[in-house]
């Protein structure tokens, strides 16, 4: 596995170091909101069904448009798409807040501004996952996409951490506004920076057009669509059953809700944790190292359904937060190497749509099937299959054979990369 300088050179360009502020700040508000909206609504309405209403309301939206928003990202240039629904984002935010300030809005006023946030996401998303090869040098690609990655985590864990200590002082109105204020450093930063044009196409096309061609240009790389139906089916099978039955085992086995938030928090201490390991290395076969990491996703899953000790339980959390981290990277810096440029937005949207349109299906059943068989059968199904997929997936020939690109600062000798596969 080659190393490639100092781990955080990235940070020495500019565009990068400000788009990374802009995020950083923008996602640290996006992690107090999830848990002052919840808060929101029960004190507003105290109804558990709202509360479902409303949180739906921003992932149905988000699920539906992803496909579009992938269109927008190669059709126009992605820092405008971004900054527009950055704007978006903050203003529906605002408004969400001031509404919960002035008294109890309606369900309906609460379900529209919400949605308005998850339209906001859908076209965030594709040119988000598709901009970073335009702000750093090839050679900087994978160190850019896991400092991200460690931005990400740290303020998935820090977001919500922060707002459960503001809300002993403010109110929860008052940090849904102040997660629509930190979406306006990065509304600065895309509004300033500078970047190439990317690629346009000569002549206008349908959006149907344009999603039939991204999805040819993503069938083309069976690498692609394999991984992408991996973590897919991991969704559906492994992660929304552990979702809903980890607090569930939680409060059979290791005391209630105290042990599943010890757990969460050492997930994403250890992808903070995998960001910064895979920092600055290359291995030579990428998707193989990210691919056998993916063993350690059955972990969390078998250690619950095993009823193992607290200790063993929260190690497996950590060990699978951090080959997700690794997993992550690895596989956005190889699809943003491989992918033409022109279509990267529409096939980063269908590698999220695949990804969060699935999710739901597997939280949803996961509480019927196991109250009509076990929560132990259901975990184990799902260890069962990402040990199962995971060994099919290391047994495609494009996931063995592809190597990582060359890039300028690598050594002469090391020109073994293969065309697409």
């Amino acid at each position: 596995m080659r190393t490639s300088g100092g781990r955080f050179d990235v940070v020495r360009e500019a565009n990068f170091r400000s788009f990374l502020i802009g995020h950083t700040t923008s996602s640290l508000g996006t992690g107090m909101a999830g848990v002052a909206i919840s808060f929101a609504v029960l004190q507003s309405t105290g109804s558990l069904a709202d509360l479902s209403f409303v949180l739906a309301a921003r992932i149905v939206p988000m699920v539906l448009f992803l496909l579009a928003g992938g269109v927008l990202g190669d059709r126009f240039p992605r820092r405008l798409v971004m900054l527009s629904a950055d704007v978006l984002r903050a203003v529906s935010q605002a408004a969400l807040a001031i509404a919960f300030m002035l008294g109890t809005p309606s369900l309906w006023l609460m379900l529209v501004l919400s949605a308005l946030g998850g339209l906001g996401d859908a076209v965030f998303r594709p040119s988000y996952d598709s901009l970073t090869p335009s702000l750093v040098p090839p050679a900087r690609l994978s160190e850019a996409n896991a400092l991200l990655g460690l931005a990400n985590s740290t303020t998935s864990v820090a977001g919500p951490a922060i707002a459960g200590l503001l809300l002993v002082f403010l109110s929860p109105a008052t940090i849904l506004l102040i997660d629509a204020i930190t979406f306006v450093p990065s509304i600065v930063v895309l509004l300033y920076l500078r970047i190439p044009a990317q690629e346009t196409k000569a002549e206008p096309t349908s959006v149907l057009a344009d999603l039939r061609t991204g999805w040819r240009t993503f069938w083309s790389y069976p690498w692609l669509w394999t991984i992408t139906l991996q973590f897919t089916l991991f969704n559906l099978l492994v992660w929304g059953p552990y979702l809903v039955l980890g607090p569930v085992s939680a409060d059979r086995y290791y005391g209630g809700a105290s042990a599943w938030g010890l757990i969460v928090a050492l997930f994403g201490g250890g992808s903070v944790l995998g960001s910064l390991l895979i920092m600055g290395r290359r291995p030579q076969r990428p998707l193989v190292v990210a691919t056998v990491a993916t063993f350690a996703w059955a972990a969390p899953s078998a250690t619950l359904a095993l009823q193992a000790p607290l200790f063993v339980v929260c190690a497996a959390a950590l060990v699978a937060g951090c080959v997700s981290a690794v997993f992550n990277t690895l596989y956005m810096t190889t699809v943003q190497q491989r992918v033409p440029p022109e279509a990267l937005s529409r096939v980063m949207s269908y590698i999220a749509f695949a990804a969060y349109s699935v999710g739901p299906v597997g939280l949803a059943l996961a509480g019927p099937i196991s109250t009509a068989t076990s929560v132990s059968a259901v975990l184990t199904v799902g260890v069962v299959w990402q040990l199962v997929g995971t060994s099919l997936v290391l047994a495609v020939p494009a996931i063995r054979h592809l190597r990582r690109t060359v890039t300028p600062d690598d050594a002469p000798a090391s020109t073994d990369a293969v065309p697409k596969s």
